[in-house]
């Protein structure tokens, strides 16, 4: 088994894990947290550092860096009090993992590429226990982005299409599938019965799970994606509201007319 040679110990992280321990033992709320009880802070700590990252903002992410590794060392801590594991237990942890994970660079295993890597970590995964490929994607992650992972964990297993013009045939497919039901199914005033709605429901997710699968040939993360859309739908919303307010009008008093006029405008501002 290949081991690191240890480094020195760093005085400021040292410090660090002290006052996480002195915390807890002398701050009353500090004290009463357990693990259920800070989760949401975590996944908000999480969010919060992503959009540092959107934002290219480094001063902020470095400070959302050190809040995430304060919700390591923290739980970690009142683990360690719960008498199931500390910090030193999960930082050997990792170090193993990554040393197994890697065999061609801590071991002999030889890899052409990035294509390799990937495969030869899922067998590696599989070795060490997991049940399927699929293991490991969270079910808390935004949808779009647990269903990128999926595709890309069975992928990395040969599982996909031969090339992005079939997956897109796909996406059709569904698309088609879709609108034949929902054309369909109208009743004469153009509704829906609440059955159907559950069937067009699920005929909806296969269109999304397909486009996904059609982006990832594009390596385009359909999470980032949309999400870069709705801010750009924010903000040319927002732009309609400004420019009403300078003539004098709110946006429930305005027509879809101008309302698109407008629209239109704020397109030239956010592309």
């Amino acid at each position: 088994m290949h081991k690191l040679k240890p480094e020195n110990p760093v005085k400021e992280f040292d410090e660090f894990v002290s006052i996480v321990k002195r915390l807890r033992n002398d701050c009353p709320w500090d004290r009463e947290q357990t693990l259920d009880s800070i989760r949401h802070l975590l996944l908000e700590e999480t969010y919060e550092t992503l959009e540092a990252i959107d934002l290219k903002n480094n001063e902020e992410l470095k400070k959302e860096l050190g809040d995430l590794l304060l919700h390591v060392a923290f739980m970690s801590v009142i683990s360690e009090g719960d008498g199931n594991f500390d910090l030193k237990d999960v930082i050997i942890a990792i170090n193993q993992k990554l040393i197994n994970r890697h065999p061609h660079v801590f071991g002999d295993t030889e890899v052409s590429g990035t294509k390799e890597v990937l495969r030869n970590w899922e067998h590696i995964k599989l070795k060490e226990g997991k049940k399927s490929v699929l293991d490991g994607v969270p079910k808390e992650l935004p949808s779009l982005n647990r269903a990128y992972r999926i595709q890309e964990k069975s992928s990395k297993v040969g599982f996909d299409w031969d090339n992005s013009l079939d997956s897109y045939k796909k996406v059709e497919e569904e698309i088609e599938e879709f609108k034949s039901l929902a054309e369909s199914k109208k009743d004469g005033h153009g509704k829906l019965r609440d059955e159907v709605k559950k069937e067009l429901e699920k005929e909806l997710g296969d269109i999304l799970f397909a486009i996904v699968n059609y982006a990832r040939f594009f390596e385009i993360n359909p999470e980032n994606a949309l999400r870069t859309t709705i801010e750009k739908y924010i903000n040319r919303f927002n732009f309609i509201e400004d420019e009403l307010t300078k003539r004098g009008k709110m946006i429930t008093e305005s027509s879809l007319a101008e309302m698109d006029e407008i629209w239109n405008e704020s397109k030239k501002i956010y592309k």
